[in-house]
Parts: structure tokens; sequence; C-alpha cells
């Protein structure tokens, strides 16, 4: 990236560091996560107009708790200090943090002090999401008390003329009814920040830098036919244009009919000018995946099989140097990149390539990008709304909506249910409403009773939910009748499933994918 302003988030290993980034962006302001081991000289290099020190599980007080050089607070940068983060600073500077006599959890009244700046426009009383054991008892020299609610005596406290400000209330989730009205105050009102970062941009910026990094190389792009690698491919082609080669890679864990639908578009008969190869490897992945149980070795499985053959793929075209993919930025946080965040799961699409493979390097031009900022972008590049509005899809294909061992057999019955999941959704009015949805096989099998004889069959989950950035989501109050409808519908039409069952969990602590 090359914007002028950046805002830097600093990660303790809180829960909702993507979430802070996002909140930022939706201000027009460019944001990015680091992690606190990274120390000073990574966010000297980076030159933030603002630092954002996220929440954390641990105690300021600890040895062994993370922590930054004191320095950080004396770079005349201003300093937001989240949860954790706010009593990190407020330990570092001498103020005392201890654990809270009482744990304050869940939405709490917060009255705040309206003159401030990261309070302006702010009710004086309103309601914040708390989350903490530990609280600040009295802040730093120099800091003045902000904000406090009845158990908690410092809320919120600053040194606005050094620009250090720390709230122990988390401002990035929407249970904080005014938190994005504060965010705001902190990148506007305390960083300066113009707000001049935008889609149009971003994509304008990045095909420059594609155009300038890739040179006269040539380029292989994995394209699935989904949202994230639809755009990478469109942003390429508008930078390198016949130095792109697209393969698709027909695994045999696609969605019913996907392939024909994924031809039709980008062959050679479609809407866009790309060099495009069909490669059917359904066979191959099939017997790589034979006796395999484990998510993360299914995983592993695939995206290793993926690479040989887009190796093989390259040495067919000639001289390739470049890969690339449409890695977006939660496949990054759930992948253990970019922050403190836990590997959650590992992406076929993230990360460096093996030292025994070919190609130079992979190019992920969306990497910074959430979801819903991957279909602007694609919006950017003139791409069909019923492509960049198409459900998400995870690299590894059903693989991943099958527990337990992957069959064709297994694949045909989870796509037949898939099928009916999504066509009665979108009968019933639901598709804009509802953020992803699709249906899974569990690998437990029960006895039903289907005419006059005795099944013992599989149950299928279905899984639909609502998110604006797919870091969190909740499960999506579908219609009972609609429900009834697909039960019936896939207990009568799919073979060998008898038992339907609705997935009601959100994320956390569960996945939007089941494996």
């Amino acid at each position: 990236m090359v914007e002028n302003e950046k805002v830097l988030v600093v990660d303790f290993g809180g829960q909702y560091n993507q979430l802070i980034a996002r909140r930022v962006r939706e201000c027009n302001v460019y944001c990015e996560i680091i992690s606190y081991r990274d120390g000073l000289e990574a966010i000297q290099k980076a030159a933030p107009v603002g630092i954002i020190l996220t929440g954390g599980p641990n105690s300021v007080y600890l040895d062994d708790s993370p922590s930054m050089d004191p320095a950080l607070f004396e770079m005349g940068i201003p300093v937001l200090g989240i949860c954790y983060g706010s009593q990190l600073m407020m330990h570092l500077l001498g103020g005392k943090v201890c654990r809270a006599p009482e744990r304050e959890y869940g939405k709490t009244l917060v009255h705040v002090d309206t003159a401030s700046r990261l309070f302006q426009g702010v009710s004086p009383d309103t309601v914040c999401w708390m989350s903490h054991n530990d609280y600040i008892e009295s802040p730093a020299p120099g800091f003045a008390v902000s904000a406090y609610t009845e158990n908690c005596p410092v809320a919120a406290a600053e040194a606005p003329e050094r620009g250090l400000y720390a709230v122990q209330f988390h401002p990035e989730v929407l249970h904080t009814q005014e938190g994005k009205q504060m965010l705001h105050n902190f990148v506007y009102g305390v960083c300066g920040c113009k707000g001049d970062w935008k889609m149009d941009s971003f994509v304008e910026t990045s095909i420059k830098q594609l155009r300038e990094k890739i040179g006269g190389g040539r380029v292989l792009c994995a394209l699935s036919g989904g949202v994230d690698s639809s755009v990478a491919a469109a942003m390429l082609a508008k930078a390198v244009g016949k130095q792109l080669t697209c393969v698709f890679v027909d695994h045999g864990l696609l969605r019913k009919n996907e392939m024909e639908q994924v031809c039709e578009v980008f062959g050679p008969n479609g809407q866009f000018e790309l060099n495009f190869v069909c490669v059917n490897a359904r066979e191959r992945f099939y017997e790589k995946l034979r006796g395999v149980e484990e998510p993360e070795e299914k995983r592993k499985i695939i995206g290793e099989e993926f690479i040989r053959v887009f190796e093989e793929e390259a040495k067919k075209i000639g001289r390739v140097e470049f890969l690339a993919q449409g890695t977006i930025y939660p496949d990054v946080v759930e992948s253990g990149l970019g922050g403190e965040s836990t590997v959650i799961k590992s992406h076929h699409n993230v990360g460096g390539l093996p030292d025994y493979v070919d190609f130079k390097e992979i190019i992920e031009p969306l990497r910074n990008l959430f979801k819903d900022e991957t279909r602007q972008a694609g919006r950017e590049l003139g791409l069909p709304e019923e492509l960049v509005s198409r459900q998400p899809f995870p690299g590894p294909g059903l693989a991943i909506r099958i527990i337990g061992e992957v069959t064709p057999e297994k694949i045909r019955m989870v796509q037949d249910a898939d099928a009916i999941w999504r066509e009665e959704i979108g009968k019933a009015g639901l598709s804009s409403s509802v953020s992803q949805y699709y249906a899974a096989l569990t690998n437990m099998k029960s006895v039903g009773v289907m005419g006059d004889e005795r099944t013992y069959d599989y149950a299928v989950a279905l899984r639909a939910v609502t998110t604006t950035d797919f870091m969190t989501a909740e499960s999506a109050p579908i219609p009972w009748e609609v429900l009834q409808t697909v039960t019936s519908r896939i207990v009568n039409e799919v073979k060998h499933v008898n038992r339907v069952l609705y997935d009601l969990t959100g994320k956390p602590p569960a996945t939007i994918e089941f494996e």
C-alpha cells in the first residue's frame, strides 16, 4: 500500500482485533494489524498517523504478559488503548492495574465526559461492551479520568496534550452503541486523518503496484469461480492482460453444477478476456483423500495437490514466475498471520510457497481486504453483480463440509442437499439478508423410518449466518416453515439422508465452516 494515512492496530491477542481494523476502514482510513512482538522498529517503519492497542486475555502486572517499550508513548503518535491496551498504557506509565473487585462483562452503562475529544457527540450516559477481570484502580500521572461506571472508577482516561487515550470497554463491537462515533473521533479529532482511503483508490493503486511488481513476467491465477479469486483475476487482468493465465481446477468437491457455471462465465465464450484452462482432477483428489478423516489433514492434502496441479499447468504454459490467489484478510487472520491470533485452521491459499515449488512468488492482491470490501472492489472492477454477490465457498470445497472421510457418494449427498437449501432460501426471498448458507454432511448415522422400512442413514446439518465482516457471525433466524420445507425435500429427495439439523451456533465459539 502507498496510502499517505495509516492507522496501526497493535495486537495483544484480542479476539476483536480484526473488528478494530474494520471499523477504522469504515471511517475511510486505511488500517493494518501487527503483533506487539514486532516492536517499535516495525511501528516506526509503518509510519502510522495513529496507533490502537488491542485487548487481550492476560494481566498486565504479570511478568510473562505481553508488553511494549514505553517509548511507544513518547513517539508523538496518538495512541488509543482498548481494554488490555488501556491497562498496559496505565501500567507502563505509572498507573495501578489490579484484579477488579467485581468482574464486568456485557452491556454496561458508562458515564463519559463529553468535553473529551474522544467522546464528542456521544451521549453522557452511553451503553458500552465490557469484558474484563482486571481494572484500572488509578490512572497514570498526568492522565485525567474521562469515563466511569458503577463498578469501574476508570472506564476511560486521557492525556490529550500527549495524544494518549485509554478505554476499558470495546468501542469496536456493535454492542457499544456509540463506539463508531468514538473511533471516528479518534481517527479524525485526535489523529487528524483526512479520510481519503476509498475502494476506488485501493483498486487503482493495487493495479499500478501489480503492474510494477510483475513487470514482463507471467502469472498463473488459481480461479475457483468464487468471489475472491474472481476479483483477484479481474484485477490482474486489468494490470497485465494476456500475461495472465487463469486455471480452474475441478477437484470434484464443488457445489452442484458449479463446474459448468464457472466454465460458462470464464471460458472461451465467457465475458472475460482471460487465458482460461479447465483441469479435471476429480479422481486425483478423491484418491489422495481416501481414508482421511482429520480436517486439517484434508486441508493440507488439498492445498498441496492444488500446488502440484498448478505447477504442472505452469510447465505446459512455459515459464511462469508468479502464482496469484484470492486470499482475503479473514483467511490471513484465521491462519495466525498478521497479528497474535491463534491458528484456527490452515488455508491452502495463505502464506509462502514450499521450497520445492517452481514459482518465484505468490501474489495476493486482496489479502488486506474483508469480504464485503472484496465485493466492493469487484464492483469497482466492473464484475457483474451476480458474481460479486455470490455465496462464499472455501478453497478446499465440500471436503470441509463433509465430516469424516470424503467419498464420491458423500459428495453427491451434500451437493444435492445444499442445492435444495440454497433453492429454498432463494424462493423465500432470504438470499440477500443471509450472509452465508450451505448444507454440511455430518458423520452421524441414526435410525429412521421411511414407508414401512427401517433406515440407518446420515444426518445433514443446515448452516445459515448473518455477519458484516465474516470475523464474527450469528445464526440466521430462518422461518420455521422454510426449515420444514427444506427438511421434507432433503429426506425425500437425497438418498441415504434421513435426518436434518439446523446449526444455531454463532462465531465464536464456532467457525462459519464446519471444519
